[in-house]
């Protein structure tokens, strides 16, 4: 794997929402849900890991495809009402992996591994929806202290 790069917290619209197929009425983009460095701008607190992606898959050679791996370790912000759950501003790891023949099984193997290393072995997947992946799931874990599944991850395949 390769590191994107993470010191980059604030973002534009176009690589935190339009590089990702987000819909223009997408809740994501309201005010109560990003931290707008001004009122009407266009630039916040990134409230994504994955606007690194983008960017680094733009200059993917073109005419002959080479597999890469990325991962990433980003600060994200959210205006999250802050709960058990839930916080303002927490770390998400992120990955691209870019090959011919990838399926959906191969993501969940990935992640399975992932959260093993982490000692998180119960693990479920559920369906989901991203504008910017399909198909899409969110990855829950049980936590043993609140009693509950919760969820440790989300994930998709990116659009040819």
């Amino acid at each position: 794997f390769t590191e994107m790069p993470t010191d980059n917290f604030v973002e534009s619209s176009f690589w935190n929402f339009d590089a990702l197929f987000q819909p223009q009425q997408h809740p994501a983009r309201d005010q109560h849900d990003t931290f707008f460095l001004l009122e009407g701008s266009e630039q916040f607190l990134g409230s994504l890991g994955v606007p690194p992606a983008p960017p680094s898959m733009c200059f993917l050679p073109q005419e002959k495809f080479t597999p890469v791996k990325y991962f990433s370790i980003d600060r994200v912000f959210r205006n999250e009402t802050l709960d058990a759950t839930h916080l303002a501003e927490f770390h998400q790891v992120e990955g691209v992996v870019a090959d011919k023949g990838l399926t959906l099984g191969h993501l969940m193997g990935t992640l399975r591994q992932f959260f093993t290393k982490l000692g998180i072995s119960q693990l479920r997947f559920k369906p989901a929806y991203n504008p910017y992946t399909e198909p899409s799931m969110e990855v829950f874990s049980y936590h043993e202290g609140l009693k509950k599944w919760v969820e440790v991850g989300n994930s998709g395949v990116f659009r040819p």
